[in-house]
């Protein structure tokens, strides 16, 4: 008498969230968590600052805030036009009229051509978008389990002592205390190429990462706020020059824009100076209230505005405008599970960012 075998029950396949530790909240940063998250993976976000933004971030002050980073971003991408829809309150184009400054007195010869392509700024401010796109990793929302760590500076990379396929990091938060972090199975650093090349070199990990890294360059800018509340004053006349910003090549700066100019901004007249990426190589370690009183009379010279303005800021940016870019959208080494992105990888515009913070989310495996 034969006796049938019970078939055993087939188990379903699953598979198991990876953790994934995302450092840096700019652009690349976010884009590559929320799409992590999206995606059932398991996310931690960390940045050094008080919230999302990296250079697309704002600068509040009691006279309206300046967009002090990135001045507006452009949409070629069809994934970044779609990841934009459900923005489309936050999102406005800026029609601003730029003319080109082509002489050291500051006199407009040339009026630039119209712009090729439609240019946006987020509102209220240009960080308005990332503060948004941020926004479900913070309010439990996303479709995994996601948490977000700002004031937190990521200062090393190593194995998990009680997992050693796992990392952990050490941290450091704005008061100068320690922290470690653990348990990651994959890690992204969403940084400036320096700052991630000193992480992977501190641990000793990635050499071919790291050999990467250093095909890449990026200059600095200094970049000078300036406000004038007094000119906004009923009936008084309109300060300065009739255009809303300017492309330069006045020794000292690039670049000039009234804030006021751009949709959902405050009507304080005030504007963002940037200098040229030499003069602010050259300056990179001057005391910032020597630049500030270089620019400030570079901005005289463009703009025909010699009042004093009543609040005045730098800021420098040591790595802002790609000049020579990686060439690929992202670097990933799968057998330690720890990767790069950011827009230095393709460029330097905003949309850069978002497409290398994208195609590095869809490498995590």
């Amino acid at each position: 008498m034969s006796t049938a075998r019970t078939p055993k029950p087939q188990r379903l396949k699953t598979s198991v969230a990876l953790h994934v530790a995302v450092v840096g909240a700019g652009m690349a940063g976010v884009v590559c968590a929320r799409t992590l998250a999206q995606a059932g993976q398991r996310v931690t976000l960390i940045d050094k600052s008080r919230g999302p933004g990296g250079r697309m971030s704002t600068r509040h002050t009691e006279f309206g805030d300046f967009d002090h980073g990135a001045q507006y971003f452009t949409v070629r991408d069809a994934r970044f036009a779609r990841a934009l829809e459900n923005a489309h309150a936050i999102v406005r184009p800026w029609s601003a009229n730029t003319v080109r400054v082509l002489d050291e007195l500051g006199h407009v010869l040339v009026s630039a051509p119209p712009p090729k392509e439609p240019h946006f700024v987020a509102k209220p401010a240009m960080s308005s978008l990332l503060k948004h796109w941020v926004q479900p990793l913070t309010d439990g929302s996303a479709a995994a389990d996601a948490r977000v760590m700002f004031n937190a500076r990521v200062t090393r990379i190593e194995r998990d002592a009680l997992n050693p396929e796992q990392w952990q990091l050490g941290m450091e938060d704005s008061d100068g205390g320690q922290q470690v972090l653990g348990t990651f199975d994959r890690v992204v650093l969403a940084m400036p190429h320096p700052q991630a090349h000193d992480l992977l070199r501190s641990a000793g990990l990635a050499p071919n990462l790291r050999k990467a890294l250093t095909t890449v360059d990026v200059a600095p800018c200094w970049t000078l706020m300036v406000a004038f509340p007094q000119a906004s004053q009923p009936g008084l006349p309109h300060l300065g020059p009739q255009w809303n910003a300017a492309r330069s090549t006045h020794h000292r700066i690039s670049w000039l824009a009234r804030e006021s100019s751009k949709p959902g901004r405050g009507s304080v007249e005030r504007w963002t100076v940037q200098a040229s990426p030499v003069w602010s190589a050259k300056h990179l370690e001057d005391d910032a209230e020597r630049v500030k009183a270089k620019m400030i009379k570079g901005f005289a010279e463009i703009t025909g505005i010699r009042a004093e303005p009543s609040w005045s800021q730098v800021h420098r940016w040591r790595f802002a405008q790609t000049s020579t870019p990686l060439g690929q959208p992202f670097l990933f080494d799968a057998a330690l599970g720890v990767g790069a992105c950011g827009d230095w990888c393709l460029g330097h515009r905003v949309e850069d960012a978002f497409v290398s913070g994208l195609e590095m989310a869809l490498a995590v495996k």
